[in-house]
């Protein structure tokens, strides 16, 4: 009897060219050794619109899986082998309760555009593209924060305050001119009292994975590893960031460990994000540099994604047996749209 990975292996050879299997940097390596294309929201957003297979994997959470459907040609599938891979974060933000603020706000006479991070769902990402707005990863965030800024009054950035105020900081938009909104069950709370008339308002949600980092786990881990250079996502908080030597997206952590590999062998680096990535990181450039963790962050959501679930999928794909993702239609075009934005202000 094959193991799980060899029956993987053998049921993608079947497949050929009628399969693609995507996954994301936080993925475990017995997923990502399966992948034929792996990187972070931004990559492998751009990667879809030019696959060719009929049946696209995507092995990431749910709200990744839902970009995918939006971005795959007429006639692709996309299946997710956890369904309920989902991401906290994107939960944070409930359409309805987003359209409602943005009325609100939109009801004060400025021209407020939505800028939504990628961990969404599909109906946030609706009402961004309905208002004008777009989405960003952790990525390309300060290009889309200046595209928005140059649309409107003011930016709303949601659903993560952390990234919003990290990527605020770096383009100088000053503490003076951001605001976290107050948001209860029916909106805006006490909007009176609140600064809406600010540049940038943030929405008040965050990752659970990266705001459990602290200063204090920066301090610590820099006297355990005296002279080390420590970096981190910019999901984790501002406080913690600016105790760090650098912070980037997943890739921009991918370039800055080869980097410190190839230019400053026999030292340490420390990263700030999702373990999985980092102990590949360790993995990818041992005898070379040390590479260790901030502290202990795994998302449980991602780690839903195993290889008996992607092998049952393919199983499924090659019987004719899947059950493809599917969106709601009527949600397609203002979602499209705002991904589309993306990917045209970032030159994609």
């Amino acid at each position: 009897m094959q193991d799980t990975s060899t029956a993987i292996a053998s049921l993608k050879k079947q497949l050929g060219a009628n399969l693609c299997i995507m996954g994301h940097h936080y993925q475990n390596d017995a997923i990502v050794r399966h992948c034929d294309i792996t990187g972070d929201s931004l990559e492998l957003a751009r990667r879809v619109p030019g696959i060719e297979a009929a049946h696209i994997v995507f092995c990431g959470v749910y709200f990744m899986g839902e970009s995918a459907a939006l971005l795959a040609k007429p006639g692709q599938s996309v299946h997710l082998p956890s369904m309920d891979a989902d991401c906290l974060m994107s939960r944070q933000t409930p359409a309805p309760l987003a359209r409602k603020v943005l009325e609100q706000l939109a009801a004060t006479g400025r021209k407020i555009i939505p800028l939504a991070y990628v961990n969404t769902d599909l109906a946030l990402k609706a009402v961004v593209g309905e208002f004008g707005g777009a989405v960003c990863t952790s990525a390309n965030a300060k290009i889309m924060m200046r595209w928005a800024l140059d649309q409107g009054d003011g930016v709303l950035f949601l659903p993560d305050r952390h990234l919003g105020n990290n990527t605020a900081e770096a383009l100088g938009i000053g503490e003076n001119e951001r605001h976290v909104l107050r948001v209860g069950a029916a909106g805006l709370v006490q909007p009176e009292t609140q600064a809406l008339d600010r540049k940038l308002l943030l929405w008040p949600g965050c990752c659970a994975i990266h705001a459990r980092f602290e200063p204090d786990d920066v301090e610590a881990i820099r006297a355990e590893h005296p002279g080390c250079r420590v970096i981190a996502h910019p999901e984790c908080r501002q406080e913690v960031i600016e105790a760090c030597d650098g912070a980037g997206s997943t890739s921009y952590l991918i370039k800055e460990a080869a980097r410190v590999a190839a230019e400053a062998p026999g030292s340490t680096l420390v990263v700030g994000t999702e373990n999985n990535l980092v102990y590949r990181l360790a993995e990818r450039h041992a005898g070379q540099c040390t590479i260790v963790p901030l502290g202990h962050a795994v998302c449980g959501n991602m780690a839903k994604v195993t290889e008996k679930k992607l092998l049952a999928t393919l199983q499924n794909v090659a019987a004719g047996a899947a059950s493809p993702l599917q969106i709601e239609e009527k949600l397609c075009p203002p979602a499209r749209l705002s991904l589309t934005r993306m990917l045209e202000a970032c030159g994609n």
